[in-house]
């Protein structure tokens, strides 16, 4: 398990980035009780194997205009590998399509879709979503409005679990 190769204070240095990424490094090394050297070779090391994947802006989509949020649940003909590959191939060209995640259960994929308006929206659903290949059922929900939208992981729950490990 990769927790095993962090220590508390690469934990803690993930912890603090994913709440803000973009504190100084002098702030961070600060918050994680080291010095500031040490700490961008660890959050050097942490981006190489890969543990910080970028850095981005929480952008509100509203207030850009912005107005309609969709999830839309797909079900596919098919489920052979290369059928799915392909569909999240397709998923990736779409700027609508936010996120795109693989289910098990009743639906094959879900959807979180981001549009100016419905019939954006609706211009998107009828002349691309379901016209692809192999599309063989689309059922969407539209967000009235978001209650929690935390991005990453719970490190408090990670602590916890290792402190019960230890």
């Amino acid at each position: 398990m990769v927790t095993t190769r962090l220590d508390p204070i690469d934990r803690m240095i993930l912890s603090e980035l994913q709440a803000d990424g973009r504190m100084t490094n002098v702030e961070l090394a600060k918050r994680v009780g080291i010095s500031a050297p040490p700490c961008l070779r660890r959050v050097r090391a942490l981006e190489e194997a890969g543990l910080i994947r970028g850095y981005h802006a929480d952008v509100n989509a509203r207030e850009l205009g912005f107005e309609v949020q969709v999830f839309a649940m797909v079900g596919l003909e098919s489920q052979a590998e290369h059928e799915l590959s392909a569909f999240e191939e397709q998923c990736r060209s779409w700027p609508l399509v936010r996120e795109c995640h693989m289910l098990n259960g009743e639906v094959d994929f879900i959807l979180k879709c981001v549009s100016p308006d419905l019939s954006t929206f609706q211009s998107f659903l009828t002349g691309q979503l379901l016209t692809t290949p192999n599309v063989a059922s689309v059922k969407t929900s539209l967000v009235i409005r978001g209650a929690k939208d935390d991005p990453g992981v719970p490190f408090e729950t990670l602590e916890e679990r290792l402190a019960r490990e230890a």
